[in-house]
């Protein structure tokens, strides 16, 4: 995905500073990752949880494409919990 702007929430960069997650963390993910899921009916806006990789260490963002996409909204990012996730952190466990 080519990315221009993208802009944070109040509660990604709050996460941010928790998980140790920078914003060259979450360009790299929205620009080399994958969609894992697709949230089409959440409002105001749909989105998608994307996976990426820093290294070793995965992580997962949530984000969309706002205003007809002039710019990329990120909601949150996290490293996801192997606990939750399959293997390649791209499908939850049941």
């Amino acid at each position: 995905m080519p990315l221009s702007t993208i802009r944070l929430t109040a509660h990604v960069r709050k996460r941010m500073q928790e998980r140790g997650i920078t914003e060259a963390d979450i360009r790299l993910v929205l620009t080399t990752g994958s969609v894992v899921e697709d949230y089409r009916n959440t409002k105001p806006y749909a989105s998608y949880l994307m996976l990426g990789w820093r290294g070793d260490r995965p992580l997962h963002v949530v984000a969309t494409d706002n205003l007809g996409g002039r710019f990329t909204l990120v909601i949150t990012a996290y490293e996801p919990d192997p606990n939750e996730w399959d293997a390649e952190f791209k499908v939850r466990q049941p």
